[in-house]
């Protein structure tokens, strides 16, 4: 048995120990993990410690302060950490696949976790995993215009570059035809009230169309996640086949920016100010606002573009305009007009502020290039 405090000392070393990748999660990118998989050989964070826990056989796991650690715990994690176990366990992860981060859901993360060391799916001596290709899957999606979630089918249809859902379990009319050039899928749980829930958002006539989904299995939906990713990135690559696949990658799919609630007036600035649901889509630069969350159409959206074209976002409101409930305000200014908001709270407001800045200020990507003529005439109505 080993000293106690000797030990902790060394592993706390260990964590910030330069090129061993042990300041951050092996699995999520969380800074400052405190707990260890003393079986594999790497730290982690809280969060994905209990994910660990779920399967004893492939991982065990500690507090680095809190539990007893012996010599032969402390040599094993020594002559591991987190590079060197990630370059055996995340040797051949494909482009397509999601990695997630520290604000992802925990089916991602989970799901992470268990291809990496419970199906072991990525290791150098492992067949690599290839693009899943055509893939139809039953999911439970909400209706349009109500809250009651049905079993629909869905085919995904790779090499055409099409999603298709249909009403009727083998109905031969599908009731929508995406295509993959126009859809975007982000895990939504805590907006849909489902721990698998995912948004898949395509556009339609000009708008938005939302379809909220999940599935009972948490492979399944970060499977099918992943399929729609896949195909996602066979179609840019076809449509920018001079782009390298890094800069593709994070174009295949993008959670919201910031989304939540605020309050808005009208283009005269003389209306009631009423209060909606605003996601932030970053990489197509379009604020989007609905009466609800979980609405199937935006009520309304303007394309953000860049500060050297003349759009600014200012803080507060102007001169002799006030909100109704909310007193914390911004100015969104475009060269068409300017968009007054408010919202429910000076933190809210100072997020919201920073992530329009983000967006301002950011060059516009090749997609942005497809989009932002036919989008810049867009107004919130």
């Amino acid at each position: 048995m080993g000293d106690r405090e000797r030990n902790k000392k060394r592993l706390l070393e260990l964590l910030q120990a330069a090129g061993t990748g042990n300041t951050h999660c092996a699995d999520c990118g969380a800074a400052d993990p405190d707990w260890a998989s003393y079986k594999l050989g790497i730290f982690i964070c809280l969060h994905c410690s209990g994910v660990h826990r779920n399967f004893p056989d492939v991982s065990k796991v500690k507090s680095v302060r809190l539990d007893f650690w012996d010599d032969s715990m402390v040599e094993f994690m020594t002559s591991n950490g987190n590079l060197n176990v990630k370059a055996k366990f995340e040797a051949r992860v494909p482009a397509f696949y999601y990695v997630p981060q520290a604000s992802d859901c925990l089916v991602l993360k989970e799901q992470w976790i268990r291809a990496k060391y419970e199906r072991q799916e990525f290791i150098a001596h492992e067949k690599a995993v290839s693009p899943p290709g055509d893939r139809e899957v039953f999911l439970w999606k909400r209706g349009r215009d109500n809250a009651q979630f049905l079993r629909r089918r869905f085919v995904l249809l790779a090499r055409e570059g099409l999603l298709k859902y249909y009403t009727k379990e083998e109905g031969k009319t599908p009731k929508a035809v995406i295509h993959i050039k126009d859809l975007n899928a982000t895990f939504q749980t805590e907006k849909i009230g489902h721990p698998h829930g995912l948004q898949i958002t395509y556009r339609r006539e000009g708008r938005i169309r939302n379809l909220f989904v999940y599935h009972d299995s948490g492979k399944e939906i970060v499977d099918w996640f992943n399929a729609l990713r896949a195909a996602r990135l066979q179609y840019l690559k076809l449509a920018f086949p001079d782009l390298p696949e890094s800069e593709l990658v994070p174009l295949i799919t993008r959670n919201y920016l910031k989304q939540g609630f605020m309050e808005k007036t009208g283009p005269k600035q003389r209306e009631p100010f009423k209060k909606r649901w605003f996601a932030l889509d970053a990489l197509e630069r379009r604020l989007l606002y609905y009466k609800n969350p979980l609405d199937a159409f935006e009520q309304g959206q303007v394309f953000l573009g860049s500060q050297e074209q003349g759009y600014e976002v200012c803080e507060d409101l102007p001169k002799g305009i006030r909100g109704n409930r909310w007193k914390a305000g911004l100015t969104v200014i475009t060269p068409e007009r300017k968009f007054i908001f408010t919202c429910p709270s000076e933190k809210e407001q100072q997020e919201w502020l920073e992530s329009l800045r983000d967006v301002l200020s950011s060059p516009l990507s090749p997609l942005n290039l497809l989009t932002a003529p036919a989008e810049s005439g867009c107004g919130l109505r």
